[in-house]
């Protein structure tokens, strides 16, 4: 599949965080977000677009279908000391940071190195995972070194998949 084909016309977007309340949402905040676009995708109402947007990779991921259907369980559950299993609502918060990153090509140059990226793999999908490699080791790094983070090494990374 051409990258082309594979996306949805671009979309405005917004700072995922300024949809939650004081801009700095809680790890509470964010897992209610998920849960909630997932309870109204399956209720068939209608999502805020925001929720449309987290939606379209939720359906992605149906092997997080059974936690996001229970918000207590989903505020209750402690991913960092479960076993390595991946954290669901990281996940997917993500896939959000990098549909706005290559939304406003922040850093610049991530829109192109993206969309090579996809079209190199077949599909926005594959890329947005390997993007999310790269990202986390510059967050990972920047925290180790408590520097700022490394816009460039980032987009390196990137272009590097």
């Amino acid at each position: 599949m051409q990258y082309g084909a594979a996306c949805a016309p671009p979309r405005p977007l917004l700072l995922f965080a300024t949809r939650l309340p004081m801009f700095t949402p809680s790890s509470d905040d964010v897992r209610r977000f998920f849960c909630e676009a997932y309870r109204k995708q399956q209720a068939g109402e209608i999502p805020s677009p925001l929720e449309g947007i987290a939606l379209d990779w939720i359906k992605l991921h149906p092997e997080y279908h059974d936690v996001l259907s229970n918000v207590d369980a989903a505020l209750a559950k402690d991913y960092s000391s479960d076993g390595g299993q991946a954290n669901p609502f990281l996940h997917l918060s993500m896939h959000l940071t990098i549909d706005e990153q290559l939304e406003i090509d922040q850093p610049p140059g991530i829109r192109a190195a993206g969309h090579a990226l996809a079209e190199r793999l077949g599909s926005l999908h594959d890329a947005h995972h390997e993007i999310m490699e790269c990202l986390g080791q510059m967050i990972w790094t920047s925290q180790r070194n408590k520097t700022p983070p490394d816009g460039a090494a980032y987009l390196e990374c990137v272009r590097r998949r």
